[in-house]
């Protein structure tokens, strides 16, 4: 078995394949053993105790792959557990940057790790393990750029000028090179470019940060491969059922404008090359209607409003984006 296909299955399935396999090796070896002594003598006996014992091996090498990929992003977990706190009612979150400061030895380690994966190895990974990283990669080194002058910033654009974006720093060493956040977000995940397919992942723009009050919640874990759809969606549930974000109100949406800055995202994902979002649910949508009808509950709408965005026949309102920084009050 390949490792590049090992990491994409669970330890629950990869565990069940190991023991079936330990207990047939162990039949055949029973049989094989009788026959063999009696036409070949013991020298073939130990050929097949010998293939018996690579199999064992090579399967817990897969293994011992699996949990090392997993225990990559669990120092990010434990950092955004300590220090990102839920505010109105889990709508939100907020960032306690004063503890990122103390703990930014641990940051540092973490981001250390991530620069170590090379791309010969990120190309083995499964779609949603690769997502997960790169997620992760964006928020991590958010947080960090915001502790090079926090508390001295009231927001990520004063890290920036007239001529130049916070977005466009190169501080990312990552998979062979050193990348801006604008790379990471619009090139790796979203592929803005000719070299890059991207995720065609819609749900990705309520998962990565840009460290403001307008920004959709940063998580308080960090994004792993196995859970990634579910994840992503309880996010996006999230962000939409925040009415000071995202409402409809009689025939209107009033919406953030994330809707509207990447509304391609969100529109006729039936016409691209690369698979479907939401995984194995295989979901397109042909316009942004489409796609706040998946979560129709989270936006609380009524059967008039759901007849509405049915016909396509919502008035748009994009609301005032909050540039603020998300730090703790």
């Amino acid at each position: 078995m390949k490792k590049a296909l090992a990491v994409t299955k669970g330890l629950a399935v990869k565990n069940a394949l190991v023991m079936a396999s330990e207990q047939v090796m162990t039949r055949v070896i029973a049989m094989s053993r009788r026959i063999t002594i009696r036409k070949f003598g013991r020298l073939a006996v130990s050929s097949i105790m010998l293939l018996a014992a690579s199999v064992s091996f090579s399967a817990l090498s897969d293994e011992a792959v699996l949990k090392q990929f997993n225990r990559l992003h669990e120092p990010f977990s434990a950092l955004l557990s300590e220090h990102v706190k839920t505010i109105d009612n889990g709508a939100s979150t907020q960032v306690d940057y004063y503890g990122f400061k103390q703990d930014r030895e641990r940051l540092t380690q973490y981001l250390n790790s991530l620069v170590k994966v090379e791309k010969s190895t990120f190309d083995g990974w499964s779609k949603a393990d690769q997502l997960a990283f790169l997620i992760n990669a964006y928020n991590a080194y958010t947080v960090d750029l915001i502790l090079n002058e926090y508390p001295k910033i009231e927001s990520i654009r004063d890290l920036g000028s007239f001529f130049s974006s916070p977005w466009k720093k190169e501080i990312a060493p990552l998979l062979g090179k050193t990348r801006t956040l604008d790379e990471i977000e619009h090139e790796l995940i979203r592929g803005q470019n000719k070299t890059t397919e991207g995720y065609n992942e819609p749900r990705i723009h309520f998962a990565v940060n840009c460290a403001s009050i307008g920004c959709p919640a940063l998580r308080e874990e960090a994004y792993v491969g196995a859970r990634l759809d579910s994840q992503l969606d309880a996010q996006t549930k999230r962000f939409l059922a925040d009415t000071s974000r995202n409402r409809m109100d009689g025939n209107t949406l009033k919406l953030s404008k994330i809707f509207d800055w990447y509304s391609e995202d969100f529109e006729k994902n039936t016409n691209r090359k690369s698979e479907s979002w939401q995984g194995i649910k295989n979901v397109n949508t042909e316009n942004l209607s489409q796609f706040l009808l998946l979560y129709k509950t989270a936006l609380n709408l009524s059967s008039q409003q759901i007849s509405v965005l049915e016909q396509d026949n919502a008035e748009l309102e994009f609301l005032d984006y909050d540039w603020a920084l998300n730090a703790t009050q």
